[in-house]
């Protein structure tokens, strides 16, 4: 009995139970582990039944890269089955934001495996916010899903390259592998290879130091010409981060590869039983809320966009409905819970927020220095909350200007230059309520 409670206890040490909020084990980097493997998937895959693949990342995964080839792939394995892929990613965003919307991005389309991509943007996050959302993640799918399975991949930028060539995952895919290891899913590292190839002097990570102008969008999938360097070394990518279809995602596609087939042999079809919670505050139970949901109070200069305004088909697919804050608009309600943010747009015409959460005051400007277009955000308002009391919100729009241009990157003032009326307004747009818990009427 001792030596049983003994090995629970080492099992629990080594997904970081007992471990400091953001204390993290750094993980050791393999190219891919098998655990449970995907035999629910490979299942239907080989009886040719129809399967989904959602695709569920960031701006990686946006690219039309390895989410692309990997499905290619999968068709050509398995030419009797239709692989229908699904675009889940947005750019710019972290697994934070994904277990809010997991929901209606992904787990609408019923698919049988999902492929969870945020180690990258999850870079700067704290441990223990990671642990709550991709626990969070995790649990949903299983809830809804009980047949689904889940594969995490781990990509890798110029930043945190070092630390796959010293051997070990970062400290976002080391959390999240911590995670894997307690619920016995399948990772693959497909940054293993590009580490490698970089250490031996065959790849550089980019081809220059300029940056990229958005984090989002068809810019990041233009099909230029891929530079080499004068030595013919492979280019990974342009910035360091999103890698060049023709090269840094054939390597990360190429690893998929090597992975899937062994992947694909292990573990035995059937529904996944769900364990206890490994941290007992994850976002399991989230909400989605639209700003029209009784029990939340809209007052002032607010409107929500005709189905035909151009702001709102542009985000149609991520948020159905979106409301437009003029100055001094507000939305006030009460919930039961943990955490509270809102789904929102960033962008050239954006302006300054004051939120209020039991009386304490603050500002949120959802501009940016790359808001030379729109795009999707979430404004944090209140983590970490007593679950059992009932907390007051109120968000309003200020109106109040601020200098844009000397917000920008040096790179995209131009923009501003060529046409500041875009960027004269000082409204917002906001879609959703996000709770780790209940609205309270």
């Amino acid at each position: 009995m001792q030596k049983m409670f003994l090995s629970l206890i080492a099992c629990l040490a080594a997904c970081g139970l007992f471990a400091a909020p953001d204390e993290v084990e750094m993980k050791e980097s393999v190219p891919f582990t098998v655990r449970g493997g995907l035999p629910n998937f490979a299942a239907k895959l080989k009886a040719g039944e129809p399967v989904t693949v959602v695709y569920f990342g960031g701006s990686i995964t946006e690219q039309n890269g390895w989410r692309v080839q990997s499905a290619d792939f999968l068709r050509q394995l398995y030419p009797n089955s239709k692989i229908s892929p699904v675009n889940a990613a947005i750019g710019g965003t972290g697994s934070d934001l994904g277990a809010f919307r997991l929901a209606h991005d992904a787990l609408t389309h019923k698919p049988d495996l999902v492929f969870v991509e945020f180690a990258v943007n999850d870079g700067g996050a704290k441990p223990e916010r990671i642990r709550k959302a991709m626990e969070g993640i995790v649990r949903q799918i299983r809830k809804a899903l009980p047949e689904c399975d889940i594969c995490f991949v781990y990509t890798v930028t110029k930043a945190n390259l070092k630390d796959y060539q010293a051997g070990k995952l970062p400290a976002s895919a080391s959390v999240m592998e911590g995670i894997a290891e307690y619920y016995n899913l399948p990772t693959v590292n497909i940054s293993y290879e590009v580490a490698k190839l970089e250490k031996e002097g065959k790849l550089v990570m980019a081809a220059s130091d300029k940056g990229v102008t958005r984090v989002s969008g068809d810019e990041l999938d233009a099909l230029a010409k891929v530079p080499r360097t004068a030595d013919g070394k492979i280019v990974f990518s342009g910035d360091g981060v999103h890698p060049y279809a023709e090269t840094g995602h054939v390597i990360y596609t190429n690893a998929l590869k090597a992975a899937m087939p062994v992947l694909f042999e292990a573990g035995k079809p059937g529904a996944y039983k769900l364990p206890a919670p490994l941290f007992a505050g994850n976002w399991e139970n989230t909400a989605a809320l639209p700003l029209d949901t009784p029990g939340i109070k809209l007052s002032g200069d607010i409107t929500l966009l005709p189905d035909d305004n151009a702001v709102a088909r542009q985000f149609a697919r991520r948020l159905p409905k979106i409301w437009k804050l003029g100055s001094g608009a507000s939305i006030e309600f009460k919930f039961k819970g943990s955490k509270v943010m809102f789904y929102d747009l960033l962008g050239p015409d954006c302006g300054t927020l004051e939120v209020t959460l039991d009386g304490e005051t603050r500002e949120l400007r959802r501009f940016d220095a790359y808001c030379t277009y729109r795009r999707l955000g979430i404004g944090g308002i209140g983590d970490n909350l007593d679950p059992a009391a009932v907390h007051t919100v109120k968000i309003t729009a200020t109106g109040k200007s601020f200098d844009k241009r000397a917000i920008l990157f040096e790179r995209n003032r131009a923009d501003f230059d060529k046409d500041n009326a875009k960027y004269a307004p000082f409204v917002n747009y906001i879609g959703t309520i996000f709770l780790v818990g209940e609205l309270v009427q």
